[in-house]
């Protein structure tokens, strides 16, 4: 026994694929409309409109921004789409949804600029672990873009890894 230790995971083919990396970065914002409701149930135009014109709207300035509703009562598409048009000039991003569904949709924005050829033929562990939550519908559409490419792709760390998926011979 030489003693020499050797590192297999450094030596390795292995590519580790960070999502963290990828971070859309800026500030999210949920715009709730709830309290625009009169008797907390009823969207009336006119009153809608009047605060739509006095809101100040600069305060969403390059942020990322949701719409919504938290109340669970009707409004009517016009109400959101009202939204957009006074946050545009502002927000970075305007998407109808949850907290959630803004980061979803971030995220599918930032998977749309990678190009995942570069991982042709190549063994991938899709990092698990991370200091930023990342949403599982995230890691689902990283697998299925990931998998034309791939020749073997796993999850977790180089180490310690959950095979996923193994292109056929």
């Amino acid at each position: 026994m030489s003693g020499e230790i050797v590192n297999r995971i450094a030596n390795s083919p292995i590519i580790t694929f960070k999502l963290e990396e990828y971070y859309p970065q800026g500030e999210r914002v949920v715009l709730d409309i709830k309290d625009q409701l009169f008797q907390g149930m009823i969207l009336r135009e006119r009153d809608f409109r009047a605060w739509v014109k006095e809101h100040d709207w600069s305060q969403y300035q390059d942020k990322h921004v949701a719409i919504t509703c938290s109340v669970d009562t009707i409004i009517q598409v016009w109400a959101y789409m009202l939204l957009e048009v006074s946050l545009q000039p502002f927000a970075k991003t305007v998407v109808f949804g949850s907290n959630e569904d803004l980061e979803v949709y971030l995220w599918m924005e930032v998977l749309n600029q990678i190009d995942f050829s570069q991982y042709e033929d190549r063994p991938v562990v899709i990092k698990g672990c991370s200091d930023i939550k990342i949403p599982t519908t995230i890691y689902v559409e990283t697998t299925r873009r990931m998998m034309p490419f791939s020749k073997k792709l796993s999850y977790g760390e180089p180490c310690s890894t959950v095979p996923i998926y193994k292109k056929a011979k």
